[in-house]
């Protein structure tokens, strides 16, 4: 078993040779890699693969055998200073190394048919096969430089693969904002690093936390400059995860592609909770850090929740959601349920990969109607209906939505219900706070399922001609190159887009506008098939059914019933030698009519928060418009009602994402851009003036002296005389 072990270096490295024989491609034989460069997906998944192998078997042998594994080679060694390199292979590591590889292996099969048509299409696996390369390293690290060594290498994928289409300006400028909102906890992260350091002279995991805890213990070291060492740390995952309030950066990174996207919040942000588990161990014995941790969390998983309500886009509605979702394992960690945030941690990354792909494939599947811009493909207000057009999609967005509502028995439900119990035992305030956003995420994400899905398409196709040029992205979702020019045949609007995005009193079928269509005209050349929205294609579709399943049963994973008690038994199992640091503050085990006592009570939350959104965005809504109660309600116009009372308050928060944005931009861009300007007027005016005036004194004494001594009898008597009137007149005075 431990010759198995000594291999494990290999894990990281595995996509490496993808990454090299294009690049040696592309410098060599050029024209022979773009044209084959279909073939590139095939090694991309078969190396993946072997890695997920591997990781399987490890795993494996840690479940029988509870053993951990840590191998490590010395860099560099100077007098007391050693710097070792190396790989740790434990539990916590087992679960990351499963999720990375099995979602990235059905990205990298998604992605070849998502992104067949894209200009770019081996810059992007060049790009994904770096970043699995380097989220592999991350999480085999053994230490805090080598896991911050990779965590920047992660931090460069995200930020080239957000900014893939980098000739639409607000991809462009997406990647900026990710990358400069991230470098402040990265700046943290680097800060407690070297902190911790200075206090330990240890950067290796075992020793850092055995030799903290001892001298907190003992009261050895100051626990206030622990506490702000470990809130640097800290910091590094608030900027990566999405916390409050370096969270501004997510939405705006839905502009890279879907799979990307998938990725990102399935697997690469579950990293920065990994990294909290993994410190967990030295931050329990700082209460005041653990408090401020849970806190972040509750108000993480609050704010996501009620700034996905009202969104359009339906990516950044899911973007949000992971927000949200983030920060429920983010409250975990910080009340000490370790195993539950891990637990939620497994089921949401499939769940929410479920949900981005299938968006990919409505996406796909809304732009015959739309054309290729994404501000038309993936909004939810241009949407609906498409049940009858993308079947399966539908089927696995709806499970993959009620799994994230958490409706038995699919995953999120076992994890999220375990977390609400944990909250409630803790802390009565983070119980209700938790309790009533796990309402407001059933509500926002059936939402998302009936404004796509339910009710009849919200496009009008109108029949015109005209010559007026049209202008288009350079490069498309698909990267396909748009040319201006003259494009007749039908263009799709929408009339008042308001009206069907808050009810479906909108969203009434034109049969005229429909039976005119047939073909239309693109750039593209003639499309001979229905402009009606189609079912994506057997690569894309393969994805969404492992991750369905995967969805269905992934919760029963953690799950068992012994005699009457229900407990986590193959994570407290598992997990125990990762955790034998501290002791679990919340018990994992509780008996079967507490759980269905709980089961019931989070379930009704559920429930009430679907009722609701189906009422408001359901096709039933005109059965709900004519009962009389709630015509009494409204005054039999309810759409006025929500859109006058909810709209003005809920909708504008929540659309305007809690106008933190709008309040970053005036406190700290155009704030610093009135500092610069300020120093640069103190530079010119005062310190530059000063030296100019100095220099304009000189000469002017200069040019006086000069006319002083001219040896003129005459200028002597007038200098003379003037000073003595000069002298004369103050006296006098």
């Amino acid at each position: 078993m431990e010759h198995t072990y000594q291999y494990a270096w290999v894990i990281p490295f595995l996509p490496l040779p993808v990454i090299m024989s294009i690049g040696f491609g592309l410098l060599l034989i050029p024209t022979a890699t773009k044209s084959l460069r279909r073939i590139w997906a095939f090694p991309s998944v078969l190396l993946l693969s072997l890695a997920m192998v591997f990781s399987v078997h490890l795993s494996i042998q840690q479940i029988n055998g509870s053993f951990i594994y840590q191998y490590l080679w010395s860099w560099t060694i100077n007098n007391d200073f050693s710097l070792e390199f190396g790989y740790l292979i434990d539990p916590l590591t087992s679960i990351m190394l499963i999720l990375i590889t099995t979602v990235g292996i059905l990205v990298l099969i998604y992605s070849d048919d998502y992104m067949s048509h894209d200009e770019g299409y081996l810059r992007f696996f060049v790009y994904i096969s770096f970043f699995n390369t380097s989220m592999l390293g991350l999480v085999t690290s053994s230490n805090l430089i080598q896991i911050y060594f990779f965590w920047e290498l992660v931090g460069m994928c995200s930020y080239l693969l957000i900014g893939f289409w980098f000739t639409r300006p607000i991809a462009a400028s997406a990647c900026q904002k990710a990358f400069v909102t991230n470098r402040v906890g990265d700046f943290g992260l680097l800060l407690g690093i070297l902190g911790f350091f200075w206090i330990t002279g240890s950067l290796e995991f075992r020793d850092l936390f055995q030799i903290a805890n001892n001298w907190i213990q003992n009261n050895e070291i100051n626990s206030l400059l622990t506490t702000l060492y470990a809130f640097f740390l800290f910091l590094g995952a608030v900027a990566k995860s999405a916390q409050f309030p370096l969270h501004v950066w997510l939405p705006d990174a839905m502009e890279g592609p879907t799979p990307i996207s998938a990725l990102i919040h399935a697997a690469t942000m579950a990293h920065w909770i990994f990294l909290i588990a993994r410190l967990l161990p030295l931050f329990i014995s700082l209460p005041l850090l653990m408090n401020f941790i849970s806190l972040v969390g509750t108000i993480t998983l609050f704010l996501g929740a009620t700034l996905a309500l009202a969104q359009r886009d339906i990516k950044r509605s899911l973007a949000y959601s992971t927000m949200s979702q983030l920060g429920y394992m983010m409250l975990a960690l910080g009340i000490g349920s370790y195993q539950a945030a891990l637990f939620h941690l497994i089921t949401h990354a499939y769940s929410k990969a479920l949900l981005f792909l299938g968006s990919g494939s409505i996406i796909h599947s809304m732009e015959p109607l739309v054309g290729y811009s994404p501000d038309k493909s993936q909004n939810m207000a241009l949407m609906g209906g498409l049940r009858k057009y993308v079947p399966i999609t539908r089927t696995t967005f709806l499970c993959g939505t009620l799994s994230l509502c958490g409706i038995p028995p699919l995953a999120c439900f076992w994890s999220k219900d375990e977390i609400l119990s944990n909250s409630w035992l803790y802390s009565p305030t983070f119980g209700i706070i938790a309790s009533f956003t796990a309402g407001l995420t059933a509500f926002y994400m059936f939402r998302v399922y009936l404004l796509t899905f339910d009710g009849y398409l919200r496009v009008h196709c109108q029949n015109y001609s005209s010559t007026k040029e049209s202008s288009f992205y350079s490069i498309s979702l698909w990267g396909k190159r748009i040319s201006k020019g003259v494009h007749r045949g039908f263009v799709l609007s929408t009339t008042n887009s308001e009206v069907y995005f808050f009810s479906k009193n909108g969203s009434r079928k034109d049969d005229n506008a429909i039976n005119r269509i047939g073909s239309f005209n693109t750039s593209f050349g003639v499309k001979n098939s229905s402009v009606y929205p189609h079912e994506t294609g057997n690569t894309m579709l393969f994805p969404l059914l492992i991750l369905l399943f995967f969805t269905l049963f992934i919760g029963f994973i953690g799950i068992h019933f012994d005699n009457g008690i229900m407990e986590l038994t193959l994570l407290s199992k598992w997990l125990t030698p990762a955790i034998n640091f501290f002791q679990e503050s919340l018990n994992s085990s509780i008996n079967s009519y507490e759980f269905l006592t709980n089961a019931i009570y989070s379930i009704s939350i559920a429930i009430l928060g679907l009722f609701i959104a189906y009422i408001f965005y359901g096709s039933a809504y005109s059965f709900w418009q004519n009962l009389d109660l709630l015509n009494s309600l409204v005054k039999k116009n309810p759409q006025k009602i929500f859109s006058d009372q909810v709209k003005k308050r809920i909708y504008s928060w929540s659309y305007n994402r809690g106008y933190l944005d709008i309040f970053y931009t005036r406190v700290f861009t155009l704030g610093i851009r009135g500092l610069t300007e300020l120093a640069q007027f103190f530079d010119k005016g005062v310190i530059d003036g000063i030296i100019n005036g100095v220099g304009i004194a000189g000469f002017c004494i200069g040019e006086e002296i000069k006319y002083v001594g001219g040896g003129r009898i005459s200028s002597y008597l007038f200098f003379f005389l003037w000073y003595v009137s000069l002298f004369l007149f103050l006296f006098i005075s």
